[in-house]
Order: C-alpha cells, then structure tokens, then sequence
C-alpha cells in the first residue's frame, strides 16, 4: 500500500526525544486477546522497545476466556496487566470502577486529538460517560461484523442461471437481509464439486458473548433499540418492540433454515474454519478475519469477496467490534505504559498498523486516497464502520451480557417459547439490573 506522506502535529525531533532509549529500562505488560492482531502488534512493537529502551512482554487470553480472565484480573487489583486492550464494553466499568486512568491531560500535553480518529471508534472505544469527552483508552483496534462470501460460487453461470430463474436476480452481494436469507437458502444443502455445502455461518455461542454480537446484527436492522432515546434506561416497547421480536425471529429462521449442521455453539474461530474448509457460501465475521481470508489457499484471492451487514426494514447497522488500549491504574510502570501509548497513536506506526494486518482507527490513515484500494477488504471496512452500533458499555456490562446470552440462545438454537416472550423476559432481566444500580 502506498499512502500519502502521513503528518503529524508532533514534530520528529519530538518523538526522538520521548522515545530515546533511557537509563532505567521498564518491563511492560499488555494485555489483550489471543487472535491474528496480536501476533501483527508484537511484530509493531519491536519498533517501541528499540526506540524506547523498555521491554514489552504480551499476554494473551484465547477470546472465550478473555473477558473472565480479564475483567476477574482488574476487578482484584492485579498487577499483571500495565497495559490493557480491553473489549469496547468494558469502558464504562473501567471508568467508573478506577480501572484504567483517565488520558485527557496525557492527551492534551501530546497533542494526541480524538478529532483524529474514526468517531465512532472514540465513542465506542474512549469515551465514558458516551458522549462527553472523557477518554479512558486511545482507539486501537477497528473492528466491526461484516461478511465474506465465496465470490467464485456466485460467479458460477450455472449457478447464477438457477438463482436468477428461482428469485427473479442476479445472484450477487445482498442488499438486505431478506436478499441474504434467500442467498443463504440456495445454496444449503447444494453440491459443489462433489461436496455437500451450506448456506451461511452465523454467531451462535453460548458461553461467552457470541450469540449477541450476532443477533444484534438482526435487531438492530428491524428497529430493536437498547432503551428509549429520549429516557434512559427505559426500556419497554424498546428492547422488545414489533420490529425487535421481527428481528429475533428473522434470526432464528436464518438459523432454522440455512446453516451446517452441529453449528449451535459457534463463534469466530468455528465460522473461519467453516469457510476455509469450503462448508459455507456465507460467513458473519468480524472484520478482523479478512486478511487471513484474502491469503489462505483454499479460498483466498479471488474466491472470496467481502460485504457489509445488509441492512433490513428498519435500519441500517453493524455490530462494533473492536477496542482501545489503557493504562491499567495499578500497573508500578505507569509512565512508561503512557509512551507506549503516545508512539502508538504516531500516523507513522498507525499506517504500518494497518500493513501488518492491524485495523487502525486513524482518519489519516483510513481517509487517505489510497486507502480503499489498498486490500480488497478495505472499502468494507471503511462502509461498515460507518454504520455501527454497540452492545451496552454499562459498568454492569457483564450483568447485562448474561441474560442477553441466555434468553437469545434458549429461543434461536433451543426452540424454547416466542421472540416476544424472550425480549419481554430480557427487558425485566434489565430492568432488575439498573434498579439494583439505583437508575430506575
């Protein structure tokens, strides 16, 4: 990739100056999950330690564990952790608990601008409380949920013959979630070169946060809102509105009819091995995926091409994915955490960020004219992070995840009672939860 000459309002012989070797060499850990990002991110830190003297060590969690280990390390104080890139989630309870310290003066002193970076990554990565300026992380990782499809079953003529007889279109990208269903119907249980295929790999985990960060996919796009806009945290004919249990349904028949089999327990690392494998026409992923799609042997080039969540009869969203990196407060090394955060946030380190396989949050580096030519994944990105919404950031985020976990999965995967009957249950687990917080 090729970018323009990326400038900054911190000057080089600044940067030399912050991160020149030093007398006393700090040891730094940080703390994140285990996935393809965070092999890409101890190759980019290389950089750091030669610049700075410091020495970084990385501990990594596989991302079923990863808020159990995470959240259960912070809420008792460990020290393990001096720097942490924590789920977008965690944000309000990493504010409010004392967790992470706050960054507006470090900001502020370095000249580091959240003006700079992707406003839906500060909102959903920095700020607590949303909407105020109050930074408690730096963006660091964009993600989002989007799709890949397999680009040479639908370039097929005899394929593309069939579908457009049976739907009366050309077998192509949908453009709403209804288009993707009939994708998705197609081609389950269809035969490609003398192999059974399925129509779509979806989120249906149980145990952690992967039924959610799908069927919000779903909700979000037939008109579910967390609460009212206009009163916080009420939450009835919101959370379980017409258009919310459509969406829940919606999902449900996406499950019921067109995945593979077996496929009731699955999140990121079992729909990649779905596809890869050749078992799916359709992956719901994060974005995150994409470069290790685009290189794989089976399906990467040309077979794969990539698309943003459709949009549905009452809106046009994505799941946010993705996080920001703090300084944990109880981390002994604390200013030097914060130099790894100010040579971070360099457009220089962010541009080769983003080349390593890393998904930079930088307006600079994302807006620059070459961007969206850089990989064939990379204007998906770009229109998928312009229509994300996110899951609650709540202090109590994790009260609230486990009910949604709960109700969703015992209705889409288990068949038990009606879409209405699991919100309306969902909307009284949440309830209880901001009563006991005192806000209702």
């Amino acid at each position: 990739m090729k970018l323009k000459r990326l400038t900054t309002a911190i000057s080089a012989a600044c940067v030399a100056a912050t991160l020149a070797p030093i007398a006393h060499a700090d040891d730094l850990t940080l703390c994140w999950a285990a996935w393809d990002p965070a092999n890409a991110l101890i190759e980019l830190s290389k950089d750091f330690e030669g610049k700075s003297g410091h020495n970084m060590s990385f501990e990594f969690v596989p991302w079923p564990n990863f808020a159990d280990r995470m959240l259960n390390e912070l809420n008792s104080g460990g020290k393990l952790c001096d720097l942490m890139i924590g789920d977008s989630q965690w944000i309000g309870l990493g504010a409010e608990a004392g967790h992470y310290i706050k960054l507006n003066d470090f900001f502020d002193a370095n000249n580091i601008s959240m003006g700079d970076f992707i406003p839906a990554t500060v909102t959903g990565y920095s700020e607590w409380p949303k909407g105020t300026p109050n930074y408690w992380a730096l963006p660091a990782f964009g993600d989002v949920v989007g799709w890949t499809y397999r680009k040479d079953w639908f370039n097929r003529a005899d394929l593309k013959s069939e579908f457009k007889g049976k739907y009366g279109r050309e077998l192509d990208v949908p453009n709403s979630l209804a288009e993707l269903k009939d994708i998705a119907e197609f081609f389950q249980g269809r035969e490609i070169d003398g192999k059974t295929v399925y129509g779509a790999a979806i989120y249906t985990e149980r145990g952690s946060e992967g039924i959610t960060m799908g069927v919000t996919n779903a909700l979000y796009n037939f008109g579910f809102e967390y609460n009212n806009p206009n009163k916080p945290y009420d939450l009835d004919g919101f959370v379980n509105s017409d258009g919310a249990v459509a969406g829940l349904e919606y999902y449900k028949a996406l499950y019921d009819c067109c995945t593979p089999p077996g496929s009731s327990d699955w999140y990121m690392s079992e729909n990649i091995d779905a596809y890869k494998s050749g078992q799916v026409a359709l992956q719901m992923n994060f974005a995150f995926i994409w470069p290790g799609v685009h290189a794989d042997s089976n399906v990467g080039g040309d077979k794969s091409g990539y698309f943003p969540n459709p949009a549905g009869p009452g809106g046009h969203f994505a799941q946010l994915g993705g996080q920001g990196i703090s300084v944990v407060s109880y981390s002994d090394s604390k200013d030097a955490a914060l130099e790894y955060i100010k040579w971070f946030a360099q457009p220089e380190i962010q541009k080769q960020w983003w080349e390593l396989g890393g998904y930079s949050a930088l307006r600079a580096v994302v807006e620059d004219p070459g961007f969206a030519s850089s990989q064939p994944y990379a204007q998906t990105f770009l229109d998928s992070m312009a229509i994300v919404k996110d899951f609650w950031a709540e202090p109590s985020y994790a009260s609230l995840l486990l009910p949604m976990q709960d109700r969703v999965h015992k209705y889409v995967i288990a068949g038990e009672g009606t879409a209405k009957e699991a919100l309306d249950a969902l909307v009284d687990d949440w309830t209880e939860v901001f009563e006991d917080e005192g806000k209702l």
